[in-house]
């Protein structure tokens, strides 16, 4: 079983090298960025590396995407295993260059005072419109002091604009590594209610907990009983504290005649601590074998039905 109460990162518990993200975004954006682009960043990260001055970091991350385009970056899987290596879970695959600029603007700005460093984040915050705004949450743990600006990305889950709450809770280790347990718990309930994409929570597993699951299963029965269907991604964390009433759910979710929830509710029985939900599992054979040999992951279902 896992078990994930209170699940609060410090900086001492991560590494990774700022300077080496720098210099991997630099080279990123060398070969995406026109001779003009190229000059203007170049200029401004050595400004503000020099000045530390705010008000130049806000005009020239309000400026960014004026300046440098929004193309995606469109990166190589030999680039993007390259931002694993950097720092875990760093995923800038769906980045787009404006995105790739503000951040590598934010690196740039002198970090040494951490008061100052975070007041300056705080203000980009507070004064953002949706696409600045994607670009500091995407950025959130690549920077200084992330563990002091937990409370602004908790804020930011309660954005009605689901870019901007996307930007947190997917692909971002950021919630993971820095959340407490109750904040966990609302963002992936949000993410069911905003339809977001489940299986790109980075650590939806790691950080399951017995609260979540009866959640979870609280919103399972509220989508049967108005007749909708159950994201089969739901069952991924239940099913690791699926004891008692909640074993019931997964023999419901395992009766379905659509294949995919039967898919769900098998991993969900295979990871589950009860005997009952391994009999469960017992009764559909051929799912119970794809499972024991590989053949049906959450992976490979996360690619039809994410």
């Amino acid at each position: 079983m896992v078990a994930s109460t209170q699940h609060l990162s410090t900086a001492s518990d991560i590494s990774y090298s700022g300077q080496q993200i720098i210099q991997a975004l630099q080279t990123l954006l060398l070969q995406r960025l026109s001779p003009s682009a190229l000059d203007w960043l170049n200029q401004s990260c050595q400004q503000l590396s020099e000045a530390a001055s705010e008000r130049f970091l806000f005009t020239r991350f309000s400026a960014a995407s004026r300046r440098v385009g929004k193309v995606d970056l469109a990166l190589t899987e030999p680039q993007l295993q390259m931002a694993q290596t950097l720092r875990a879970g760093w995923m800038p695959g769906g980045w787009s260059t404006d995105q790739a600029v503000r951040t590598l603007l934010l690196l740039s700005f002198p970090d040494e005072d951490s008061d100052r460093y975070v007041a300056a984040i705080e203000k980009l915050l507070s004064a953002a419109d949706v696409a600045e705004q994607v670009a500091l949450y995407q950025s959130l743990p690549l920077l200084a002091y992330p563990e002091r600006l937990r409370a602004h990305a908790i804020d930011g889950l309660r954005t009605n604009v689901t870019a901007a709450f996307n930007a947190i809770a997917l692909n971002n280790p950021y919630p993971a590594d820095y959340f407490d347990e109750a904040a966990w718990n609302q963002m992936v309930l949000k993410a069911l209610f905003v339809d977001s994409r489940l299986s790109q929570i980075q650590g939806l597993e790691a950080r399951a907990n017995a609260k979540l699951a009866q959640m979870l299963s609280d919103y399972a029965h509220e989508r049967w009983a108005a007749g909708r269907p159950v994201n089969p991604q739901l069952w991924r964390p239940l099913g690791l504290f699926a004891t008692g009433s909640l074993v019931a759910d997964l023999e419901r979710a395992l009766s379905s005649d659509v294949p995919h929830e039967q898919q769900a509710a098998a991993l969900a029985c295979a990871s589950a601590p009860s005997a009952a939900a391994r009999t469960l599992l017992a009764r559909v054979p051929t799912l119970q074998q794809q499972v024991a040999s590989g053949q049906l992951t959450w992976e490979l279902l996360s690619i039809t039905h994410p």
